[in-house]
């Protein structure tokens, strides 16, 4: 049991903060005996595994979003589904609709997900990345974790959902996505994006 009293102005710091209802910011205050960060992590452990529950979930409605940037030079248009007229028609859903069209735009990434990468893109990359670490002299036995540990890095700039979020970097867009999921109780699912640059040639 917690023995910190937990006040209102604690719990009203904790929902400012994480958006979670008043019931939810007192419960993991109280299992974090007080400390706010740790509630804060509570709160999002609980999110996430809210989220992983309705990812199997179909979502068929959602909204077209555009993102044109300052000087009308680079623009992006992304397609986010979720599963009701009423969660697409809500400001929060929108901008974060809105959101995720800036990322493209700002990111340029090339596929949704890691499970879009084809195959053939990921083993030629594994060739360059063995290569270079040959050639900065890496020991044979080592350059295969090195391989992977480089091939992260290369999801995480190609794939929208492994990038961090432009508004804040300790966030992916993944991550983004599944604290919506929590907060607006539907699946939600970055259907496809596209991305334009004046002068930029396409492919």
């Amino acid at each position: 049991m917690s023995t910190v009293n937990i006040t209102t102005d604690m719990i009203k710091d904790l929902r400012a903060r994480t958006g979670a209802g008043i019931l939810e910011c007192k419960k993991a205050l109280q299992e974090a005996n007080g400390d706010v960060e740790q509630a804060i992590q509570i709160l999002r452990e609980r999110g996430l595994a809210k989220a992983a529950k309705k990812a199997n979930r179909q979502a068929l409605q959602g909204v077209v979003t555009c993102y044109i940037h300052a000087g009308n030079q680079i623009g992006a248009m992304v397609e986010l589904n979720c599963e009701t007229d009423f969660v697409a028609r809500t400001e929060e859903f929108q901008k974060l609709a809105y959101d995720i069209a800036m990322q493209v735009a700002a990111t340029s990434p090339q596929y949704v997900s890691r499970q879009d990468v084809p195959a053939e893109i990921v083993e030629q990359e594994k060739r360059i990345l063995a290569e270079q670490a040959r050639q900065e002299g890496k020991p044979e036995h080592v350059i295969e974790r090195i391989v992977e540990g480089r091939l992260e890095k290369f999801f995480s700039e190609v794939v929208l959902l492994e990038q961090p979020f432009i508004k804040d970097q300790e966030t992916t867009v993944e991550d983004l996505i599944k604290q919506h999921i929590a907060k607006l109780g539907e699946n939600i699912v970055v259907r496809r994006f596209c991305r334009f640059a004046v002068g930029e040639a396409e492919g």
